[in-house]
């Protein structure tokens, strides 16, 4: 069985999407979740996504699961180790693979778990923003929020 959740945030509503055991996509994406209903899982996911952005959460502590290849996964827990307020470029974010780069930008374009699986916190290398599947608006303030919380400074009006 399939439970939805869905919240507003400062950047649109997000709709979190889960079984009995794990979340499988947190996504910007409009989703029909008619006929949905919320579990403790996606509950529990929601009030969380609602600390990170009242600044008072930086770890997500929630089980998660997204289809995808062994490739793909390698990339999505490699994007959990960038820490909370950074950002890496892809060309250091592939380092340990420089000639799978563009095949590491597909995995990370792929990732259904938005905010929680940072995607948001890789950017070109000459440090603009790149490709966001929720847009580059809502990666920008994804930035700018987390460099506020950790008081990296605020270098552009938030709306």
């Amino acid at each position: 069985m399939n439970y939805a959740s869905v919240i507003e945030t400062s950047i649109g509503n997000i709709t979190i999407l889960a079984d009995e055991e794990f979340v499988y996509a947190v996504t910007f994406e409009e989703k029909d979740v008619s006929g949905l209903t919320e579990n403790e899982l996606t509950i529990k996911v929601a009030n969380q996504l609602k600390e990170y952005f009242n600044g008072t959460l930086r770890d997500f502590d929630f089980p998660m699961q997204q289809q995808g290849t062994d490739f793909q996964q390698e990339v999505w827990q490699n994007l959990l180790a960038i820490p909370y307020g950074e950002t890496t470029s892809y060309a250091k974010f592939s380092a340990h693979k420089p000639l799978a780069i563009r095949a590491i930008a597909s995995a990370n374009g792929k990732n259904n778990i938005a905010i929680v699986v940072p995607c948001h916190r890789v950017i070109g290398s000459n440090g603009k923003l790149v490709g966001y599947a929720g847009g580059l608006w809502r990666k920008q303030w994804l930035l700018q929020h987390e460099r506020e919380v950790t008081q990296q400074g605020q270098t552009e009006l938030k709306f």
